[in-house]
């Protein structure tokens, strides 16, 4: 076999509260740009997580990743820094950054690209909602 790409997938959840708000507008024109998710008592989300691995196939193990130890790390990097936090309150990363489903995409794909090899490439899909979802880096 050669050195074909193959695309592996995994899938993961967290639960998450946040609030989307600019500090420097009023409130009129928070609510405007962000209706219900500027609520200042916070809403929340049950994010699914689909962190895509994209590399060649090692020819003695037959992965592009080993599937489990990609889950250890998103779990201990991405759902027990994130599940059931206020992400506004009770993270670093989104103390000065608006939690936004774009924003929360970028800072994962940030905290995993640290921990896998470089010659793997990384997508993250993030779904806030069945309908609402982003993805980073686009291709």
């Amino acid at each position: 076999m050669g050195q074909e790409k193959v695309a592996v997938f995994r899938k993961a959840h967290f639960n998450a509260a946040h609030r989307l708000h600019v500090e420097s507008w009023d409130e009129q024109h928070n609510n405007e740009v962000f209706g219900k998710c500027n609520n200042p008592h916070f809403h929340g989300h049950n994010y699914e997580l689909i962190v895509k691995v994209t590399g060649p196939v090692d020819p003695v193990t037959g992965f592009v990743v080993d599937l489990k130890l990609l889950n250890d790390v998103i779990q201990a990097e991405i759902i027990q820094r994130f599940d059931h936090k206020n992400l506004n309150l009770d993270t670093q990363e989104f103390k000065n950054l608006i939690p936004t489903a774009e924003n929360i995409a970028i800072v994962i794909y940030q905290i995993l690209r640290q921990k896998l090899d470089l010659a793997l490439e990384l997508q993250i899909r993030l779904y806030e909602t069945e309908r609402n979802f982003v993805e980073f880096p686009v291709a």
